[in-house]
Formats: C-alpha cells, sequence, structure tokens
C-alpha cells in the first residue's frame, strides 16, 4: 500500500468483483449436474458479528443489480457460506455444480440466475474474461486477497467476509478486484478492537508498504547526502546513518547514494566505534553496525576505516562476569543491550567468522521463559521480560547461527500470540498500541522463519501507517517520521532483513547446455546428489487410502456424491505410476477408466474428455492419452476410445469468431484453455510418433513463452503472466520434440524457473509458496539434472517440508493446514524428477481388481433470501437455513493449466488455472 493509500478504508457501497472464485468455484464440482434449487432461509444478517459467524457478498453489478449479503452463524466451508448465506447456483454440464456457473438471490430480480443462459450456456468452463471469481478478507485484513483455496477446500473463521465477482482477472488475481473494501461488507461495520489479541493469527492481508517513498525520504534525512546530523548539532549520528545505509540498501541495492553513505561511515569509524583509542576495546556495537553495513554492501569489515571490526569483535569477548564491562561470560565487553549482543554475533556470522560458542550462548540466556527475548543483557536470576522487537532481532541471530530450533521455534511462537488484532505488534508485553519498529522487526522474523501469514499481517499494519512524506512515525497513528522506525520498516517491506540483506546482484544463471537426463522408468530414483525428499512410501499410501481413492477406483470431486474428478485421478495415476510402489492400486485406476467403468453419476472418462463430440477437450485428451501411454495401454483404443485421433481432429486451423471460444488460435487444441492442457496434447502426440500431426500444436505452444524471460503463461489465450508450472510442463514437452530446435528455448525456461526458486526451496504459485509449483519445478529442472542439482535439492527438501503425518501434503507454505489431494498427488510424482516425457510404468505381474458398480447418487442443495441497504442487500431469512451452491471448493490450482484439475474433475485445473494451478493437469 503505498503513500496516497494510507489510513485509506476505502469508501463503502460499490460494487463486489471477485475473480478468484472461478478457483474455487472449479472445486466444487463435486456434485452432478442440477439446476438452481430452492433456497433455504439464511441467518439474519445481523446474526453475524465480528467475532460470531461469516459474512459473502456476491455483486451483481454486470446485470444491472447490486451487492447482496448473507450470513451464515456457523459456516463449514467457503461454499456451505454461500449456499446457507441465501444464495441458489449453478454449474456447468461438464463439471457438475461444483463449478459455479450461476448464482441468483431472491433478493434480486426474483432470484434469476447470472449469467443467463443467453450469456454463457455453461456446458464447459467458462472463459477466463467472464466468471464468477472468489475473495476472502480475514478479520484486520482492509483488502481482498485471490483465495488460494476453492469454496469447497476453505474453512472460514469467525469476522471472515468473503466476495463473489463476475468479470476477468488474471492469473495471479492482481485484476478483477472487488470494487469495495471487507469492511464495506462486514458484519457490524468492521474490524475487531485493534487491542484483540486473536486466538489463531490474523488473517493475510495484501498491503504493501511504499518502499521507494520511504527510501526517498529517508535520503532526504541526510545531510550533504551522507549522514544524519541530529537537529541543533553538528557532529554525525553515526547510529541513524547505519540505520540510513541499510535501509538505502534494501530499497534500492548498490547506489552511487549508498555509496556516499558508507564512504562517510568509513571515515567516521573511528570516532564512532573506537572513541576510547584504536588499542582499545571497540564498542561493539557501533563496531557490529558498521561491519554489517560492510558485509552489506560487499565491502571488507576486516579494512573499514582502517579497522578490522571482525578481529577486534573476536578479541572483545567477556571471560567471566560480572565484571567491568561485563554482565557475564559470554557478553561482548562493553555491550549492555541484547540487540548489540546480537548485531555482534550477527555481523561475525555474515564475515564468515563462526561466532565464540559463549557468545551466542549468551544469546539463548536472554530469552524468557514465555520465548520472549529482553533487550537488557540481564544477568543470571535477574527478572526475564522480553519485547517483540529483540525477540524478532535475536530469533533470527540464532537461526541463522544454528542448533537453536527450539528455542526459535518458542520465540516465533511468543511473537505470533503477541501479534495485535490489527496485525501490529507492541513496543512491550501489555501494551495494545502498535510500535512501528517492533512490528518491523517481527515481519522480519517471522518472514524468514517461514510464518508468512503473520509477517503480511504486520506488513499491512505498517502500510497503515506510513505517512504522506513516505517515512514512518514509532507508534500507531504517529504524525511525525523517525528514521529509526523508518529503515526497519523499509526492510520488512523489502522482505528482507540484516540476516539476508545485500547490495550483491543475484548472478546469473547461465542457461544448460547438457542434454537433459532421462530418469528410470521401472524403480523410483534415489535421492543420490538430489538430496534427501518426501517420504514418497508414505505419500503413495495416502494416495491410495480408502478414505480417498473410492472404492480403489478414482477421487471424487468432493461432497456426498459418487462424482468422479477424471482429471484428479489421471494425476493421482502418474504419481502412482512415477513412484512404482502400489501398482497393484495403479491397475485398478487404470482398469476403472480403460474398460468403461462408471461414476456414480454414470459417467465415464470420456464424459470428461469429450472425445469424438463437438465440445472435445484437448487438453483432457492429450492427458488421458499420456495415461495410456505411460501404463503401456493403446491410447488410439482406451476406454473404447481413439484419443490419437481425436486429438488430431481437435488442432485448430484458425482462431474461432466470437461468442465461439473453441479455438485460441491456429495450432492450439479445441477448448484447451491453458499452456498446461496445450503441453499435455503434444506429448501425447508426440509420444504417439505423430510429430508430424503434431507442428501446429508445437508451434503454438513454442510461440507462447516470452522470449524475454523464457517463461510462459497459465492461460491460452496468454494474459501476459509468468508461471512456474506452466513454463515447466511446456519444457517438458518441447524437450521431447526430436532435434534440438527448441533446445535453446527449453534451455532457457529452465534457467527463468531456477531464478524463481524461494530461499526456502520452494517456488511462488497461486497458493503462495505452492507445493504444487515445487513438485512441477523439480520435473522440469531434472530435464538438466546435472545442471540443477543444486535447485533440485532444496525443491525436494521444501517438499518434505510440507508433508504431514498422514503421508499427505500442504497446499503451501503458508495459508491452512491439512493434506490436499491434489496437492499431493503433484507433489508424489513430481518429487521424483521423472519428466511425463518419459513416465512409464509397466503392469505386467500386477493384479486388476473388480470394477465397482456405480450407486451413488448426486446430492443436491439450495441457499436463502433478504434485503438491506446502502447500496448492499442483505439476505435475512427466518432461520440459519441452506443455499444450493454447487460445491466451489478443491483448491485454486492453476488456473491455467488446472482448467479441468481445479473443479476436481480434471476441469479444476482451469479453474484453478485462473487461479494458477496447483495441479498436474490444466484444462484436463
Amino acid at each position: 500500500m503505498g503513500t496516497a493509500q494510507l489510513h485509506d478504508r476505502r469508501t463503502a457501497g460499490k460494487r463486489l468483483l471477485s475473480l478468484f472464485s472461478a478457483a474455487a468455484v472449479a472445486f466444487a464440482a463435486s456434485v452432478a449436474f442440477v439446476t438452481g434449487a430452492t433456497p433455504a432461509a439464511a441467518d439474519p444478517i445481523g446474526r453475524c458479528t465480528p467475532t460470531v459467524g461469516a459474512i459473502v457478498a456476491v455483486d451483481f453489478g454486470p446485470f444491472g443489480g447490486g451487492v447482496v449479503r448473507g450470513c451464515d452463524t456457523t459456516p463449514t466451508t467457503g461454499y456451505e457460506l454461500l449456499r446457507d448465506g441465501g444464495f441458489t447456483t449453478e454449474g456447468t454440464q461438464h463439471d457438475g455444480p461444483g463449478f459455479i456457473c450461476r448464482i441468483g438471490n431472491s433478493a434480486f430480480n426474483a432470484g434469476k440466475q447470472y449469467p443467463t443462459p443467453a450469456e454463457e450456456a455453461c456446458v464447459l468452463t467458462p472463459q477466463p474474461t467472464a466468471y464468477w471469481s472468489y475473495w476472502i478478507a480475514s478479520p484486520g485484513q482492509a483488502s481482498w486477497s485471490y483465495s488460494p483455496l476453492g469454496a469447497m477446500a476453505r474453512q472460514p473463521k469467525a469476522g471472515d467476509v468473503e466476495a463473489w465477482v463476475y468479470g476477468g482477472t488474471d492469473i495471479g488475481g492482481t485484476t478483477g478486484r472487488p470494487t469495495f473494501t471487507p469492511d464495506d461488507v462486514r458484519a457490524k461495520g468492521g474490524t475487531p478492537d485493534p487491542s484483540e489479541t486473536p486466538t489463531d493469527g490474523p488473517g493475510v492481508p495484501v498491503g504493501k508498504i511504499d518502499v521507494p517513498a520511504a527510501a526517498r525520504w529517508v535520503s532526504q534525512q541526510l545531510h550533504d547526502g551522507s549522514h544524519v546530523v541530529d537537529e541543533g548539532s553538528e557532529t554525525p549520528n553515526y547510529f541513524l546513518t547505519t540505520e540510513a545505509a541499510y535501509a538505502l540498501a534494501a530499497a534500492g541495492g548498490r547506489s552511487p547514494a549508498l555509496d556516499k553513505v558508507v564512504a562517510r561511515l568509513a571515515v567516521g569509524t573511528g570516532e564512532y566505534a573506537y572513541a576510547a583509542g584504536p588499542k582499545e576495546a571497540p564498542d561493539a556495537t557501533a563496531a557490529a553496525r558498521l561491519a554489517l553495513v560492510a558485509a552489506v554492501t560487499e565491502g571488507d569489515p576486516r579494512d573499514f576505516g582502517g579497522h578490522d571490526l571482525l578481529g577486534d569483535l573476536e578479541k572483545n569477548v567477556c571471560q567471566s562476569g560480572p565484571a567491568p564491562g561485563c554482565t557475564a561470560k559470554g557478553d561482548f565487553t562493553g555491550v549492555s543491550y541484547g540487540d548489540g549482543q546480537a548485531l555482534a554475533v550477527l555481523a561475525l556470522l555474515r564475515g564468515g567468522v563462526v561466532p565464540p560458542a559463549d557468545t551466542v550462548t549468551r544469546l539463548t540466556q536472554l530469552v524468557c521463559e514465555d520465548g520472549s527475548v529482553t533487550s537488557i543483557l540481564i544477568g543470571p536470576g535477574e527478572n526475564c521480560d522480553g519485547d517483540p522487537m529483540t525477540t524478532g532481532l535475536v530469533a533470527l541471530v540464532l537461526d541463522e547461527a544454528g542448533g537453536h530450533d527450539a528455542t526459535v521455534a518458542k520465540s516465533v511462537a511468543y511473537l505470533k500470540k503477541a501479534q495485535l488484532r490489527s496485525g501490529a505488534f507492541p513496543a512491550f508485553n501489555g501494551s495494545t498500541v502498535g510500535s512501528v519498529p517492533a512490528t518491523a522487526y517481527a515481519a522480519q522474523a517471522l518472514r524468514a522463519l517461514g510464518e508468512v501469514r503473520a509477517a503480511d499481517t504486520a506488513i499491512w499494519w505498517l502500510s497503515r501507517e506510513q505517512l504522506t512524506d513516505g517515512g514512518f512515525g514509532f507508534d500507531e497513528g504517529a504524525e511525525e517520521a523517525g528514521l529509526y522506525a523508518t529503515a526497519p520498516a523499509v526492510l520488512a517491506g523489502s522482505s528482507t532483513s540484516l540476516v539476508a540483506l545485500t547490495t550483491k546482484a543475484p548472478e546469473p544463471t547461465e542457461p544448460p547446455t547438457t542434454p537433459p537426463t532421462t530418469p528410470p522408468t521401472a524403480t523410483p530414483p534415489s535421492p543420490g546428489p538430489f538430496g534427501d525428499g518426501p517420504d514418497l512410501k508414505k505419500g503413495v499410501a495416502y494416495l491410495t487410502s480408502l478414505a480417498n481413492l473410492h472404492q480403489g477406483r478414482y477421487y471424487t470431486a468432493g461432497g456426498p456424491t459418487g462424482r468422479a474428478d477424471f482429471g484428479l485421478t489421471v494425476d493421482g495415476a502418474f504419481a502412482l505410476a512415477a513412484t512404482g510402489h502400489d501398482n497393484d492400486a495403479l491397475r485398478g485406476i487404470v482398469d476403472f477408466l480403460d474398460r468403461g467403468g462408471k461414476d456414480g453419476d454414470a459417467r465415464t472418462v470420456h464424459d470428461w474428455t469429450n472425445v469424438g463430440s463437438a465440445h472435445a477437450m484437448g487438453g483432457s485428451m492429450g492427458k488421458a492419452a499420456l495415461l495410456a501411454q505411460a501404463v503401456e495401454r493403446d491410447p488410439r483404443d482406451f476406454g473404447g476410445k481413439d484419443l490419437i485421433a481425436g486429438l488430431a481432429d481437435a488442432v485448430c486451423t484458425a482462431k474461432s469468431a466470437a461468442p465461439d471460444r473453441s479455438c485460441a488460435d491456429k495450432g492450439a487444441y479445441t477448448y484447451a484453455m491453458s499452456v498446461f492442457g496445450q503441453s499435455l496434447g503434444v506429448i501425447a502426440q508426440v509420444r504417439a510418433g505423430e510429430t508430424k500431426a503434431a507442428e501446429a500444436p508445437i508451434g503454438y505452444l513454442a510461440g507462447l513463452q516470452h522470449t524475454s524471460s523464457g517463461a510462459w503463461p497459465s492461460l491460452v489465450p496468454p494474459t501476459g503472466d509468468a508461471d512456474v508450472d506452466s513454463t515447466a510442463m511446456a519444457a517438458m514437452a518441447l524437450d521431447l520434440v526430436p532435434g534440438d530446435a527448441h533446445a535453446a528455448a527449453v534451455d532457457k525456461a529452465l534457467a527463468w524457473i531456477a531464478s524463481k526458486q524461494l530461499k526456502d526451496g520452494g517456488f511462488p504459485g497461486a497458493a503462495g509458496n505452492s507445493v504444487n509449483s515445487a513438485a512441477l519445478a523439480v520435473q522440469g529442472l531434472s530435464l538438466d539434472a546435472e545442471k540443477y542439482g543444486k535447485q533440485i535439492a532444496k525443491a525436494r527438501k521444501f517438499l518434505a517440508s510440507q508433508q504431514n503425518a498422514d503421508g499427505g501434503f500442504n497446499v503451501a507454505k503458508e495459508g491452512q493446514r491439512g493434506s490436499d489431494l491434489r496437492a499431493s498427488t503433484q507433489a508424489v510424482g513430481g518429487s521424483t524428477g521423472i519428466s511425463f516425457g518419459v513416465l512409464t510404468r509397466s503392469l505386467d505381474g500386477t493384479t486388476p481388481n473388480p470394477l465397482p458398480s456405480s450407486s451413488t447418487t448426486p446430492v443436491i442443495v439450495t441457499p436463502g433470501d433478504g434485503t438491506g441497504g446502502g447500496g448492499i442487500v442483505n439476505t435475512d431469512g427466518p432461520s440459519g437455513g441452506g443455499g444450493s451452491l454447487a460445491s466451489t471448493g478443491g483448491q485454486a490450482l492453476g488456473l491455467a493449466g488446472a482448467a479441468a484439475a481445479l473443479v476436481l474433475a480434471g476441469w479444476v485445473a482451469v479453474v484453478a488455472a485462473r487461479h494458477r494451478r496447483t495441479t498436474t493437469g490444466g484444462d484436463l
């Protein structure tokens, strides 16, 4: 959030516009296709409060209406919130009611559902420019977030608000936001009292600090552009000058302005750190600060201003205490505060020096029983009362030193508990007033230590405290900026800390030149040089458990129905084929699909591929054909259909004219709405020996690559985004094409993927630090495993960190916890590094299981109605009721490539694709 947005709560009465709904909408495809059902009565809007129930708002603005609100006092999922909030829905014929295609409410136009059949047939997944999207906001959040989960997977908490908006968006949810704020529709007008401490942490906000504006303010505080001088003084304030240096480095990297500040600090080293004389022990805090300036700016802390700062710190460590200049053994001489001790340890670490063990132990002695860290360098037995600011800094340093995981975890737990509902942190325990420095340091630590949700909430609060001149005051509501408050806020807003801050530009990754590595096809690859990864046997056990794999044959689309999610089912089969840990279970899935097995709605796999029909889906046909090839079945006779011929027939000869949206362009496959789906079709055709027939699809896929970066977008037609999942998939497809015509494109794609890896080994995706994205990145980078072995190892380690006790995987590092089937299929298969282009698993010797009979019938549910005021209509009824929203749950997997995947049925990905993919199948 920039300065122009400071304290801007935004005006109410505007209509909601939600975009990520598509993903949520998609996952809900768990029920059979139905028309709108009669809504049950919704809870009266007044029954929802900031601490009871949740609010859902639907914007009918594009259809001539306004925003209609609904209340559910006991929501279990976002789907139930919409349904019990008084709304009716309808799904698509292809995906079922789970992919919400229409929404209606009796408060608008007698309950008529929109879009109308004349506007959208609701046969297939709607186009990315016109569909219902899904937005969320938790207590304390002033802006909408594009939901990382579908409505059936998200579990609203007390005080949450959700929005559904009709229109279009890009893959990351940066456009198409609701036109009003969460507070405009929140229960009883707004955010809970900032002094309240949440029990489960505040929501994930989207506020941003205007870092350039803050940096400009910092520069304006410099005398002669080189140092800070206090008002009424003529001598430099070196302490604040170091703070200015850190802020400028975080905001803009290496620059002439920063160089000038560093040069002035070097000149003043003797005056600042060696005031007692060059032969005496330095002021350890000052020496540490200067050493960190040197480390951050690629200087030499062993020769900064003519002094060996690191050597002098090493030589001046207390051997006992209490004594003059020493409170206890391990103190740096003369240090009185915890931050000085921590900075000195950090300066040594960043200078490549192993700190004396006693200095690190001394930091652990400052950790109080509740996990907080005291700012005073107390002695043994003294009263310990910590604060968030010191705790954040010390936790970062102990984590960097290593070997203190339990202590760090204890401090992180304290920070999460200390965070106010507003997102801020107080200056001291017991205070209910937010402190900018405390919040900034806590945010730095929480982000670095993996608590992204809490860190983002803190940043949101900081963004609201930024003053119009770009600076920050010390406390909540301050009107005058201070450098000591602004500098740490800049680091927090730049997603860095003194542990990681550097002006060194990332080294360019040279495009790989070695040929792709072909992984084994019969046995799982050993970790070897790629390090430890997830427990694949546990992962397979989760995927094949009776609770997940329905009758041992397929995954359902969720909800009380036997409707299959064929796209997810194929994803699971890919995972089993990659590991080889349960070939009998794999055989059961394949036989069910290949022999015409029917789900609870009497649908076969080809009710999903639509092969041979006017709505044949290229991505879905490619995905099913690829499975047949991987298990050595015949893709020309799989489930009684010739999928290879179907793909050939699905190659578009020209872009279709509106309103027909079957063909994105010449060379695209029909109804392939994502790069993921296009890639699967190419792989299937090439593996079938049909390279000639695939020339146009190959050319179209290659032409979607961003020439500057090497990345691919998610959606087809492209929207200009760049997506890890889709880039990995496209690279696998083009790598399979005979010859070297696409070698350079693949090399560039892999280099781009590697550049996107996060510090913890993960990769960014629609859901955040995404499991799906990391798994697909492993598969893509494994095309040149020799070149990217280090990145692969880090990604596998990240995936292992996201595996739960039941063997399944989280959707992402941040957000809602718990194993997710779609993420788990991708994590299990992707972590092997086996490309879809070469995936092979023989089913010889396996035991086929009998096909189940279809007995489950679809379930239909409905919503309620009501009215409100102020431009927003409420759906109040006499009692808490239902609302018939087609389940839109699941995760917003890969929006583009996840067209089929996201909705649970292979199409889930399309919706997810709009939300970025989290699954292996795009519009499949």
